[in-house]
């Protein structure tokens, strides 16, 4: 199954009658689904229905949707025929009467009561609840086309973060491998430490006895063994080798499993008796703390 990102865009735009709407869907990194709308008056009721919609194909991130609305303005004065060819008739035949008369003009006749009137009625509120129940239907229809967007979005971004994870976890497994080869000369270098430390002890005053030496060498011995942990990061390999196969939902358990990794290789430096296998540590632990941050864009 594919990565997903947790960062994307998406838009979707469109019209119906009376007005133009416009969805902005942007999707940053999140512990978890943090969803926010930002929706113009009268389409607030919406915000659940989106919010079901964008739980069932987003899983982590924080996303705001915007939803832009601009209404056109509606005429609310409309011309009553009738009426105006009533008055019109009535204005010519009185100008035919009177020489010299000019013809009647427009805004004058339109100045006459009742030529003009109110569309604000009945009927236009019934129109409105038509547009407004229209406007809900596209928006909603619009959000469902900008979540879509978004998730190929965040899946598109997911590829590429898939190859860079691919090359990293390759990069730990190499340096795992040199870290491993370095080790077998751990004894050795161990051992001439452990002398020194033995000298030491059997030149303190008063003398310890056999048995108090013998714990002291095992205990350095036991420390200076990192097989336990090469083996818990060749574990921890092959955990990241099935999660990058898996694809789907693997954020917070690669994060986990990160945290793994970075204990074992703080583990490794520590014991370390040796300036290469220190040194091929420290570089383990900055692959993976370069794996750390890309894990965290992980859906």
């Amino acid at each position: 199954m594919p990565i997903a990102s947790m960062t994307g865009f998406a838009r979707s735009e469109g019209s119906t009658e009376g007005a133009n709407w416009a969805w902005e869907l942007r999707s940053v990194n999140g512990r978890g689904l943090e969803l926010r709308f930002r929706l113009p008056g009268g389409l607030d009721a919406l915000e659940p229905r989106l919010r079901e919609a964008a739980g069932l194909k987003l899983k982590r991130g924080n996303v705001t949707a915007n939803l832009t609305v601009k209404r056109e303005e509606q005429a609310r004065l409309a011309v009553d025929i009738v009426a105006l060819d009533q008055a019109l008739s009535l204005a010519m035949s009185l100008a035919a009467r009177i020489p010299g008369a000019e013809p009647p003009r427009a805004e004058a006749l339109l100045a006459l009561p009742g030529i003009l009137r109110n569309t604000a009625g009945p009927e236009n509120d019934e129109a409105q609840k038509s547009n407004a129940a229209a406007l809900a239907e596209a928006v909603t229809a619009g959000f469902a086309q900008a979540l879509d967007q978004l998730v190929t979005a965040r899946l598109g971004e997911g590829a590429r973060l898939a190859t860079i994870l691919q090359g990293q976890v390759n990069e730990i497994a190499t340096l795992c491998t040199r870290a491993g080869t370095e080790a077998a000369d751990q004894p050795q270098a161990q051992r001439a430490r452990m002398l020194e430390s033995v000298q030491a002890l059997l030149g303190s005053v008063p003398a310890l006895p056999e048995e108090r030496i013998a714990q002291e060498v095992a205990l350095l011995a036991s420390r200076s063994d990192v097989r336990e942990e090469l083996d818990r990061l060749a574990a921890h390999l092959h955990a990241a080798a099935a999660l990058l196969a898996e694809g789907t939902n693997i954020g917070r358990r690669f994060d986990f499993l990160v945290q793994e990794f970075n204990r074992e290789a703080n583990t490794l430096c520590s014991k370390s008796a040796s300036v290469a296998l220190t040194a091929t540590g420290l570089g383990l632990k900055a692959s993976i703390e370069q794996l750390r941050e890309q894990v965290q864009n992980i859906e």
